[in-house]
């Protein structure tokens, strides 16, 4: 399993991956909006992890970007990941297209859950844990 995470901040990144490298999954990493895009256009994952607050474009908008792709890469599963808590976060982020969303500090079971979850309902295989 190859997975794109969009964040910011290099300790956020290490502490995912060291996580996904324990499930034996691939985790590519972009530090802005724009990287992420230009590794979605050059590269084949099969999950999006996106922070919402990033310097230049926001996770919502990296977002919004994502899904207006006219190809399959539009409709790749996306999971938020934030330390914002904000009580309506959830529902606004779902309503940009995003599937699930994670708060942090990121469990690893719960990183699991979330992708084995939105996987699941887009039809894909290869659960974590």
């Amino acid at each position: 399993m190859n997975i794109l995470f969009i964040e910011d901040d290099p300790m956020n990144r290490r502490v995912v991956k060291d996580m996904l490298d324990v499930a034996g999954a691939t985790m590519a990493e972009a530090s802005w909006a724009e990287e992420g895009l230009a590794r979605i256009d050059a590269e084949t994952f099969d999950v999006i992890l996106v922070d919402l607050r990033m310097p230049g474009t926001d996770g919502f908008e990296t977002i919004r970007q994502i899904r207006a792709r006219g190809d399959a890469k539009g409709d790749l599963p996306i999971i938020v990941v934030t330390a914002d808590t904000a009580i309506d976060l959830r529902e606004r982020c779902l309503a940009t297209g995003a599937d699930d969303v994670l708060f942090k500090p990121v469990a690893m079971d719960a990183l699991f859950d979330s992708i084995g979850r939105v996987l699941a309902v887009r039809g894909g295989g290869g659960m974590l844990g």
